[in-house]
């Protein structure tokens, strides 16, 4: 039987956090997660289980609330590094979680970059 796009998100969620764990143990991890209508990014330090900076298409601050396109995440990036700046993070490893390096995920992730932390 094969398997289900669920199943196969699953599978390669675990094998890419498991990988960026032994790797990179003791940094901050800059997750996101993308649905169908919005995007969200946090920078959580997983030795004290703390979420330090957020950003999401959720705020209406932002002005994207129910969008999910490469604009939206390039503003999200952006974002999120000028919160991390403000908690005084500057470095991180990013989390893309299951989903795919393409399209959103990588316009948040350049963002991010140019925004001035370090990925």
């Amino acid at each position: 039987m094969a398997n289900s796009k669920r199943t196969l998100f699953l599978k390669r969620r675990l094998r890419v956090r498991n990988k960026l764990r032994k790797v990179n143990a003791g940094r901050l991890r800059l997750s996101v997660h993308r649905s169908n209508k919005n995007i969200s990014v946090q920078l959580i330090d997983d030795v004290k289980g703390v979420t330090l900076a957020a950003a999401s298409t959720l705020e209406k601050d932002l002005g994207f609330v129910g969008k999910n396109n490469i604009e939206a995440a390039t503003k999200v990036g952006s974002v999120i590094a000028e919160r991390a700046k403000a908690a005084g993070v500057t470095e991180a490893y990013f989390d893309r979680g299951g989903f795919l390096y393409h399209g959103k995920v990588k316009a948040l992730a350049d963002a991010a970059r140019e925004g001035g932390l370090k990925i």
